[in-house]
């Protein structure tokens, strides 16, 4: 991992949900060799902590934070606006906030949904867009797409979440493919259950928990292990967690025709 590190020497990079789990953890391990780390994220009062922490226990970076719900319009595009008039050059991209939502969709409440598209999809693709010209001109600039493994297949009582990563999936990959040789690079980072507020906070009221088996589950230390080298090393896509990436890519190449029976059972429960 150390060597992984040394990619990141001197890195002007944003994070986006960096108040918390996988996003504060990319920003803890960046923050030793980063010139600059722009941490963005709904609760300001947690990043001024992490802020806090970060520059008393590496002082040669600066750490710079926003307050913004990427879930409103108006607010990404101040926050678009306000990198451009700071003039950060952002060689770094991580866009790992989410939202998610568990239960059938029938009875889901639209805020949750309109959220989850406008975050999940929406200020990716806007950060994405804004930031991405300047890296192509500068010739040098990485993008990290926190995606999941639930992009590789229709999951029941999450349609729209798994929907949503599945469109980071195929958006980064086009992405990748149209900047060969631009001295840019997009990876997507596919984890699956991770001890994070995530599904907490996905939950609805007075509905049963998520609970995955113990050994679906990855821990943020491992997803931002092999994110960070995944990037470093120019990779496509990562899955954290072999045994997990072995099943889900077994699981993925069989014929949803076969699948949807089991998709129907899951539906039930």
């Amino acid at each position: 991992m150390a060597d992984s590190l040394d990619f990141y020497a001197g890195c002007t990079a944003l994070i986006t949900g960096a108040s918390a789990g996988i996003g504060a953890e990319f920003a803890r391990r960046l923050a030793p060799v980063s010139r600059y780390l722009i941490l963005i994220a709904r609760r300001e009062d947690r990043l001024e902590q992490l802020k806090e922490e970060l520059e008393q226990a590496y002082p040669t970076v600066r750490v710079v934070i926003r307050g913004c719900d990427l879930a409103q319009s108006p607010d990404v595009e101040a926050l678009v606006r306000w990198l451009d008039q700071e003039n950060f050059q952002v060689d770094l991209l991580i866009n790992n906030a989410g939202v998610g939502d568990h239960g059938h969709f029938s009875s889901s409440d639209w805020s949750r949904v309109d959220q989850m598209l406008r975050v999940n999809v929406g200020a990716l693709t806007q950060l994405t867009h804004a930031l991405l010209p300047g890296m192509m001109e500068r010739r040098i600039g990485a993008i990290c797409n926190v995606s999941s493994i639930a992009a590789f297949f229709p999951v029941p009582h999450m349609g729209v979440y798994a929907a949503t990563k599945s469109y980071v999936s195929s958006l980064s990959e086009s992405i990748r493919a149209e900047l060969r040789g631009s001295g840019v690079s997009v990876t997507t980072i596919c984890p699956g259950p991770v001890d994070t507020e995530f599904g907490a906070v996905a939950q609805r009221e007075n509905s049963e928990g998520l609970m995955p088996p113990d050994d679906l589950k990855t821990s943020v230390d491992q997803v931002v292990t092999e994110a960070l080298d995944a990037v470093a090393h120019d990779r496509p896509r990562v899955i954290p967690n072999f045994w997990l990436a072995l099943g889900v890519l077994i699981v993925a190449a069989i014929p949803l025709l076969i699948k949807r029976p089991v998709l129907n059972r899951m539906a039930l429960d």
